[in-house]
């Protein structure tokens, strides 16, 4: 597990027992990160032969880089890193985790026991808070799978028509919505969309990133509509640093885990 810098973690970790996606998306940081590391020795065994659509790895331990321990051997192809399994136990004191922040855990390429190995190595520490964010929500209803308890999962929102993904969220547990990047104008509020933001517990909202072509600065306008909506039915809001300069300081950011009075502290 990894010590982040991500805000809404609250000083928390990132943990990637699953690697690699298959989403596609042009403002991807995590596969422009991990081609930095591609290749490793010959010697990695690759366990699943993997799909029509795409090849699946597994490893047992950790890839080798001329010497040196390799994150990312298959670049962004779907990768298992079973030996990272046991890691959460490792920390004894309570901790945030965002699960697979390099993955897309609950895409359809995704095989179930790799889910269930993932659920099973969060249920064996359950002192922590286990936070997972897709793009497939409806990929976390398998048929072989149970949901976890206390679990937080969230669905990432880019554009108006995204909102569709807030209906495949579980209504056990807690649910919350990642807005980023933000591309478009949302309206929360918007059939059939309505029923969104009273079963939802936390909304995260942030600007693209990088330098890419075409790059999207979402308008100040956009991000007062969200913050409205939740205002409106009670819900945290937490906006990432890279909106600073378009909505100013201080940014509000909320963690629903903490008190009003601590959040405006």
């Amino acid at each position: 597990m990894t010590k982040t810098k991500i805000e809404w973690l609250d000083g928390g970790y990132t943990w990637n027992p699953v690697t690699g996606c298959l989403n596609q998306c042009p403002y991807c940081y995590a596969e422009k990160f991990t081609k930095r590391f591609k290749g490793a020795d010959k010697h990695i065994s690759t366990l699943h032969a993997g799909t029509e659509k795409c090849k699946l790895y597994e490893l047992r331990y950790p890839a080798k880089i001329k010497g040196r321990n390799a994150s990312y051997p298959f670049g962004f192809s779907p990768t298992f890193h079973r030996y990272r399994l046991a890691e959460p136990q490792g920390k004894k004191k309570p901790q945030n985790i965002f699960v697979c922040s390099m993955a897309d855990l609950f895409g359809e390429w995704v095989p179930d026991e790799w889910i269930e190995l993932v659920y099973q190595a969060c249920e064996q520490a359950p002192q922590h808070r286990y936070l997972f964010l897709t793009k497939n929500p409806s990929g976390i209803f398998r048929d072989s799978i149970q949901l976890m308890k206390d679990a937080w999962y969230g669905t990432t929102i880019t554009m108006q028509r995204n909102l569709e993904r807030n209906g495949f969220l579980p209504l056990s547990g807690k649910r919350f919505l990642s807005i980023e990047p933000l591309l478009e104008q949302i309206d929360l509020d918007e059939r059939p969309y309505r029923s969104a933001i009273p079963f939802t517990d936390w909304v995260i909202i942030g600007a693209e990133t990088g330098n890419r072509k075409g790059k999207v600065i979402p308008k100040r306008e956009w991000i007062e509509n969200i913050v409205n909506e939740c205002r409106k039915h009670n819900v945290p809001v937490f906006m990432k640093n890279s909106l600073a300069k378009i909505w100013g300081e201080p940014l509000i950011q909320e963690y629903p885990w903490k008190g009003k009075e601590a959040n405006n502290a």
